[in-house]
């Protein structure tokens, strides 16, 4: 009896053994932005980095581990144990170029966490401090980087600073729209990419803010309270509408005194080249679309009706 107990004992510890140290073939492997841990565990299937998709997601779902996964470029091994192929995407063990992925209308704290959890800086304050010091917020080019680990904040500022200058500054220094700078087609232009999800929308809506701009109408932009919230907050409520910041447009006429995030190419170029209405107004019409108007009283009526349309829907 004692003798099967202490072969199967052995049997156990050589396949436990094996499943822990035997290592494949190495492949590089990439978390892409945005991507789910169910799509995740099917393309390392698909890989043969693992074994069991299904396991896999009990594990990411057990340790609740869903939100710590890094996107990047990852050098793992084939028949890994799932245990380890989770501990490295969710502790940024990736390749010495690290592809970091900064999205557009990001704030610079979004991008400071990103880089300190990734491992590319140590010091996420020290980051900050600079931006803050040096204005820069708005000027951190949204893009995929590759960086290396244990960076200085100043030297990836200076590269996120360096895409802003390559990218969007011969846009800023063409012809603008009559009545801004530079500084302000940005503090525009960030607010468009916090309210646009078409792209086509984009012209559309930097109009609206440039002929509110003109009229000297407060700009009464949702993102610029949730900036001043400090948190993308999705239903905003009438107290928030009330606080008092000089970034709240409800809450001061004009414009905010910076970008409320770093704006993408398209937004930037949207100001600069804005679409021809005279609308004032618009409505998102929880499709990702929205409607605009020049009169108030239609501006209502289309709130109306999308109000109806969605408890309609709901019900």
């Amino acid at each position: 009896m004692k003798k099967t107990f202490y072969l199967i004992s052995a049997a156990i510890l050589i396949l436990l053994a094996a499943y822990f140290l035997y290592r494949g073939e190495k492949v590089k492997f990439i978390v892409e932005e945005g991507q789910t841990a169910g799509k995740i565990a099917e393309n390392l299937k698909k890989e043969k980095i693992i074994i069991s998709q299904l396991w896999f997601k009990a594990l990411v779902k057990i340790t609740g581990s869903a939100r710590k996964i890094m996107p990047g470029e990852y050098e793992l091994n084939r028949f890994t144990p799932h245990e380890i192929v989770l501990w490295k995407i969710t502790h940024s063990i990736y390749i010495s170029d690290m592809k970091i992925v900064i999205p557009e209308g990001w704030r610079a704290e979004q991008i400071a966490e990103r880089l300190k959890a990734a491992g590319v800086i140590k010091n996420e304050n020290e980051f900050m401090k600079i931006v803050k010091d040096e204005k820069l917020e708005g000027y951190l080019f949204p893009s995929t980087y590759h960086l290396k680990r244990n960076m200085q904040p100043r030297e990836v500022i200076k590269i996120l600073t360096d895409e802003f200058n390559r990218n969007i500054k011969p846009l800023l220094d063409g012809p603008l729209p009559k009545g801004i700078d530079a500084y302000k087609a940005l503090i525009v232009a960030s607010i468009v990419e916090r309210e646009a999800v078409i792209d086509t929308e984009r012209p559309l809506i930097a109009a609206v803010y440039l002929n509110r701009i003109k009229k000297g109408m407060p700009l009464e932009a949702d993102p610029t309270v949730q900036y001043a919230l400090g948190h993308w907050k999705k239903n905003l409520s009438y107290a928030d509408l009330k606080f008092p910041s000089p970034y709240n447009t409800y809450y001061v006429s004009g414009l905010p005194p910076g970008p409320i995030c770093n704006p993408g190419f398209k937004s930037v170029e949207a100001v600069v080249s804005p679409a021809d209405i005279d609308a004032l107004y618009f409505v998102a019409d929880r499709k990702g679309r929205h409607i605009f108007n020049n009169n108030f009283g239609e501006h209502k009526k289309a709130i109306k009706r999308i109000k109806d349309l969605y408890t309609e829907n709901k019900n």
